[in-house]
């Protein structure tokens, strides 16, 4: 017992530099992520209005559909993470292996729903040349959509490995071709035809068919073993296997589906408080979403390790994790909040805020210098969902999201919104009662965290709890 103890307390300059080797390049590949979708967002709005307009419902449409794919499959990584914590790395390959297979599976599924998705814009009651826009943007999605899921299989077996520098390299490869070949295809330059809408789907496309090859190229040999050895499994242990594992990530991509379309909500909701709120939010959203995304990068980082600290019959190892890597959060949100209370209309010049009307201005600046309790709230909220995640217990997160997100902050936002209707300086106290719920969000996880630990929970395996031994 005591030498478990000793085991379970690793030496804190250690864990932090683990934490730091793993979670900084998934932090730059998130922020590459960011350039792309910023250059593409910039070269629609240059190419004409009608694309603008269309750009915004499409690709937050595919977003969501997407991300419950993408989210489904990157459980993989909670696989490889735990086998490589037990030192068994053919079972690393096999477990990546088996999340390739599952996204061949959501990716095929994904190309099925073409024709549905593309019907969509004719709900959205815009005029017929936008709805057409939008179709051409959405036939096109679920081809680099699909090629995303695959994506995240395969870097999901370099993340759980904890090799993040790969999924960072081919990541910045692949995204610097995106650019060239969204900037040329939007606007017909570099000898490429002009496709101005269509243009952005396959500069994506473009992107991260790169990715794919690059992560093809770096595979080590034996997971084409271990996709083999699923195989001679036959087809009954084949859909028992890979029913598991989507039982395992499906809650994962729907909780960042409903985090995208709670977004959406709260756009709309702050629609109520006039158009000057309504800018306003727009632009500070862009802001919120900029500053956000490195923690996304350290989230994953320590879901990765306390996946392999689990798979080392370690569990009392996660809390050092998750205090390390809250105590990195804490030290970037509190630069992030200094530079958004000091200098807003600087962090927001880039965002659309020039040109923009006095009042618009003023409203984007008092609640920018609010936005910090947001980045606060997902830092925590973020880290204990990845861990429940890396447990097997994503379904928890999911439940607490739909139950806090749905259930109660957007209603209550939405009677906010309805008693204040029309006033615009309202809108940061709607993003302190968002991040409120945020930090709800993260309290509910981080307990059901504590208590998973206490229990030496690992349901990625199983349908119940197994208590591991060191």
């Amino acid at each position: 017992m005591e030498d478990r103890r000793r085991r379970a307390r690793p030496p804190g300059p250690r864990a932090v530099r683990e934490v730091v080797r793993v979670s900084v390049p998934l932090m730059f590949g998130m922020v590459g992520n960011l350039v792309l979708m910023l250059v593409d967002r910039i070269c629609l709005a240059r190419y004409s209005q009608d694309a603008l307009k269309a750009s915004g419902p499409a690709v937050f449409t595919a977003t969501t559909v997407i991300m419950v794919t993408t989210g489904a499959v990157g459980v993989t990584r909670s696989y490889v993470a735990q086998a490589h914590g037990r030192g068994d790395e053919r079972g690393a390959l096999d477990e990546g292996a088996n999340g390739f297979a599952l996204g061949l599976l959501l990716s095929v599924l994904l190309l099925a729903a073409t024709p549905l998705l593309t019907r969509v814009p004719q709900l959205s009651g815009q005029p017929a040349h936008i709805e057409a826009l939008e179709a051409q943007f959405l036939g096109l999605s679920t081809l680099y959509g699909s090629v995303m899921t695959l994506n995240t299989a395969l870097s999901s077996y370099f993340s759980g490995m904890g090799r993040t520098r790969i999924p960072m390299t081919v990541g910045a490869v692949g995204q610097a071709v995106g650019i060239v070949m969204t900037i040329g295809l939007v606007f017909g330059r570099f000898g490429l035809p002009e496709l101005g809408m269509r243009g952005s789907a396959l500069g994506t496309l473009s992107a991260v068919s790169v990715m794919c090859v690059g992560y093809l190229v770096c595979l080590p040999r034996g997971c084409a073993a271990g996709l083999g050895r699923l195989l001679r499994q036959g087809g009954g242990q084949v859909a028992r296997v890979l029913w598991l594992r989507l039982r395992r990530g499906a809650p994962a991509g729907g909780s960042l589906s409903l985090e995208e379309l709670g977004q959406t909500a709260f756009v709309w909701l702050a629609g109520v408080l006039g158009p000057v709120a309504l800018a306003a939010d727009n632009v500070v959203l862009a802001l919120n979403y900029a500053a956000v995304i490195p923690l996304i990068g350290l989230g994953a980082g320590c879901a990765i390790l306390c996946g392999k600290a689990v798979g080392a019959g370690r569990h009392r190892d996660i809390p050092h994790l998750m205090r390390v890597t809250l105590t990195l959060c804490a030290v970037y949100v509190a630069v992030v909040a200094v530079l958004q209370v000091a200098a807003p209309a600087l962090l927001l010049s880039p965002f659309g805020l020039d040109g923009a009307d006095a009042a618009v201005t003023a409203h984007a600046v008092d609640t920018s210098r609010v936005l910090w309790t947001y980045s606060a709230a997902f830092a925590f909220s973020l880290t204990g969902s990845g861990v429940l995640e890396c447990l097997g217990l994503a379904r928890f997160g999911f439940v607490a999201r739909i139950v806090l997100m749905w259930g109660l902050c957007v209603p209550t936002i939405a009677v906010f919104v309805l008693l204040s209707r029309a006033d615009a300086d309202m809108l940061p106290v709607m993003w302190v009662i968002f991040s409120a719920f945020e930090a709800a969000t993260a309290a509910v996880c981080l307990w059901r965290v504590r208590r998973a630990v206490a229990g030496e929970e690992n349901r990625l395996h199983t349908g119940g709890p197994v208590r591991q031994t060191a």
